[in-house]
């Protein structure tokens, strides 16, 4: 009797050494559950675009050429927008249409001088063209006064650049007539005062701007780009005068 009992207990304590190691090799067979979050390709694929079109708007800021973009806005009438970026750094964009209700072209312009609004002979202005300066290169133009048309090959490219900036990045389907890789630029900071213009961004390969789809309208590259000049020469004399704002002039106003 008393052998049996011993038996038995050996049994059981042998059972006891055995059963973790059982349990634990189970363990290890079971298949690993399968990572969420950062393996989704959603935003993987949104982390690559957001990569792409940084590189893409670097290259941009190191292109110089002279350029026209067939310009149709939110209102109005298509026209052609001319844009400059010199070799100095200093650039020009020329803007039909714009001021006083449509009826004067203005250009803008940032040289080593400053930043500067210049209204050219038109419709609404029949004398010789004349420039305004709104403050240093770097400072942003008055709301008033500002097309913002220039901003997709001035500042906004710095946005673009900066992987801080609170902006979410996807591919987007390239937008008509357009040769190029195309993004959809979206913002995720609540802040009324958005960094850029939400909307499509295209760029060709060698960093040149394609296309812009924003709440201003949609700038589209015709043909191909031009030689960069040294620097931009603006369209006529710096005055005192007052810069030309998008609201026509009241009655007996100059």
């Amino acid at each position: 009797m008393h052998a049996h009992r011993r038996a038995a207990r050996r049994a059981t304590g042998a059972l006891a050494l055995i059963l973790p190691t059982l349990l634990a090799a189970c363990v290890n067979d079971r298949p690993e559950t399968a990572p969420t979050g950062s393996a989704d390709p959603v935003p993987v694929q949104v982390d690559a675009a957001r990569d792409e079109l940084a590189g893409l708007a670097a290259a941009a800021q190191d292109r110089h050429h002279t350029a026209a973009y067939s310009f149709t806005p939110a209102e109005g009438a298509p026209r052609t927008v001319a844009v400059t970026s010199a070799n100095d750094g200093s650039w020009r964009v020329d803007v039909p249409g714009w001021g006083r209700d449509g009826t004067v072209d203005v250009s803008l312009a940032a040289t080593s001088d400053g930043l500067f609004q210049c209204a050219l002979p038109s419709a609404g202005w029949t004398q010789a063209a004349s420039c305004v300066r709104l403050g240093d290169a770097d400072d942003a133009v008055p709301r008033r006064l500002d097309p913002r048309v220039q901003h997709p090959f001035t500042d906004w490219l710095e946005v673009l650049t900066d992987r801080r900036a609170p902006l979410a990045v996807s591919p987007a389907a390239p937008l008509p007539g357009v040769t190029g890789r195309c993004y959809s630029v979206d913002t995720t900071s609540a802040s009324l005062n958005a960094p850029l213009d939400v909307g499509i961004y295209c760029f060709r390969e060698d960093g040149t701007p394609a296309a812009v789809r924003a709440g201003f309208g949609t700038l589209t590259l015709t043909g191909e780009p031009g030689a960069a000049p040294g620097t931009v020469e603006l369209a006529g004399a710096v005055t005192d005068g007052e810069p030309v704002s998008r609201d026509a002039p009241s009655p007996g106003a100059p």
